[in-house]
């Protein structure tokens, strides 16, 4: 596919080879930090009780928040070093960028760390409603918090500047190994020293402080070098400024729609109940690791088909192979989960209780983010043409219902209702944004998306699972249950893959040439 696109353009030619080692980097530093956020949270459980959890889920969802302090920044920084790095003379922007945008980093950073422990007293005696955990215990893990966030706020920086530079493989081993330590010995703290919320706060401290020394110091280290000393200059900061209003009004809408459930449940529910839901979320939005590199491979192939090149019928089928490979990427895995979701999270917790308390939450909000990952290629299309209001306006819209939807529904039924909203959105972005979008996009293409690209996987891996589902027999061992799930995701990934003409001719392909190199060594 990548061939094809860039057949005749020697210009693209040349950049061939690093586009596909940085596509692999991106999924496997993906794959491999989706697969250390699930591995180690059994264990964080087992050791620190569901109460303790809830609060890493009030972490992470805080983490999330002040995002909105990025102001975009670090978009900013990943297109202006892709940009500068190509242009002869602009080292010393470039080193004075980073430097300018680093202090600025910093200074949001230390505010962050002080906002968090100045809130500690509050959250700990009059929001979260703690059964086991003490409010002096709570306080001080927030307090922790707040020097945690300080250490951990400019990674997201450093990491824009990086991939603006295209050194995606060295990115995606330093996040590797990072994440690995980062859960690994959070586990081992637990275990060998103290099974509590402060120990497993203290050691992000000092995992953070590792990431944030490794990634200032790749950063600087791959920046071409100057003749001075990099400096603060304002008048960079003036040239980026709409770019980064911009980015940061998307990133606002966007966190909004992804955490209001969380910030509206952690103060509504009990602290173990909360702990489930975090819980819940985290597996399903783990799906989110498999589309997201997908967007960033596929919207600069967009770009060059709709704006450089101008080739509307190259266009057209890369939408819809776009489409139809994020359909057989993430419907075979959000199908089996969704339908084995007690299963598979008992098999993998060893706990009923867990399984029990949080199984419906998962297939829930799974089948939520499977939606909102097939709506990528649609989205990357729109940014394509630089056409930002329809996703703008449509979140807009969606903030001022989701907002008392969760409310309503969460308190009429609980976490299962606040789980609901977020698949009711991603149906609704379904529903109406993609024939909205086909009026003025790939027009004609409306019903063949919704067919080919998604229902007909849809279907296919659906029949295969729900057959599975209706032959499981309650009273297997866990071995053979196993196995038997094993045996389902794949016979359900066959089967999606078979439906679609895209992923089908890849693999008859892919067949074919097995048997030739069968044959020749048979001969």
């Amino acid at each position: 596919m990548t061939e094809g696109l860039l057949m005749g353009d020697t210009r693209f030619t040349v950049l061939l080879n690093p586009l596909k080692k940085n596509i692999v980097a991106n999924f496997a530093g993906s794959i491999w930090q989706a697969l250390m956020s699930l591995a180690f949270v059994p264990l964080y459980i087992k050791f620190m009780g569901i109460e303790s959890y809830g609060l890493i889920g009030i972490f992470a969802t805080l983490q999330a928040m002040f995002v909105l302090l990025d102001m975009g920044l670090s978009a900013t920084l990943n297109r202006e070093m892709a940009r500068l790095s190509v242009l002869p003379g602009r080292e010393e922007e470039m080193r004075n960028l980073v430097r300018s945008l680093e202090i600025i980093y910093w200074c949001v950073a230390i505010f962050i760390g002080i906002v968090v422990m100045s809130i500690s007293h509050f959250i700990a005696h009059y929001w979260v409603k703690a059964a086991q955990l003490s409010p002096q215990t709570i306080e001080q893990a927030f307090l922790i918090m707040g020097f945690a966030m300080v250490l951990q706020w400019p990674t997201s920086l450093y990491r824009g500047g990086i991939m603006g530079l295209q050194r995606q493989v060295l990115l995606n081993a330093i996040n590797i190994g990072l994440s690995t330590l980062r859960g690994a010995g959070a586990v081992l703290i637990l275990w060998l020293i103290s099974p509590t919320i402060q120990a497993f706060f203290l050691w992000q401290i000092v995992i953070s402080a590792m990431d944030t020394f490794i990634l200032r110091k790749s950063l600087w280290r791959i920046l071409p070098s100057g003749k001075e000393n990099a400096l603060f200059q304002k008048k960079l900061l003036s040239g980026i400024w709409r770019f980064a209003a911009g980015m940061s009004g998307i990133s606002i809408l966007a966190l909004i729609l992804t955490q209001v459930d969380k910030i509206i449940l952690s103060k509504m529910l009990s602290l173990e109940l909360f702990g489930y839901y975090a819980f819940a979320s985290m597996v399903a939005m783990s799906l989110g690791r498999l589309f997201t590199p997908v967007f960033y491979s596929i919207y600069p192939r967009f770009t060059q088909l709709a704006v450089s090149i101008d080739d509307q019928n190259g266009l057209k089928q890369l939408y819809h192979k776009s489409c139809q490979f994020m359909s057989v990427l993430i419907l075979p895995i959000a199908i089996v989960v969704a339908l084995f979701s007690y299963e598979i999270i008992f098999l993998w917790t060893q706990s009923p209780t867990t399984a029990e308390r949080t199984h419906l939450l998962v297939s829930i909000l799974i089948c939520g983010t499977a939606l909102n990952g097939i709506m990528n290629p649609p989205y990357a299309l729109q940014l394509a043409f630089g056409w930002t209001e329809l996703n703008v306006i449509s979140n807009i819209l969606a903030v001022i219902i989701l907002v008392p939807l969760i409310i309503y529904m969460a308190t009429h039924y609980g976490a299962i209702g606040a789980a609901s909203a977020w698949l009711i959105l991603n149906i609704s972005y379904i529903l109406f944004l993609i024939p909205i979008m086909h009026r003025r996009l790939l027009r004609k293409e409306k019903w063949r998306w919704y067919w080919q690209d998604v229902c007909v996987p849809l279907m296919a891996g659906l029949s295969m699972a729900v057959l599975g589902r209706l032959l499981l027999s309650g009273s297997a061992s866990q071995f053979v249950m196993s196995i038997y799930l094993l045996i389902i995701s794949v016979l359900t990934l066959v089967a999606t893959l078979l439906s679609v003409p895209t992923m089908r001719s890849i693999f008859y392909r892919q067949l074919l040439r097995i048997k030739l190199v069968y044959d020749s060594q048979c001969h």
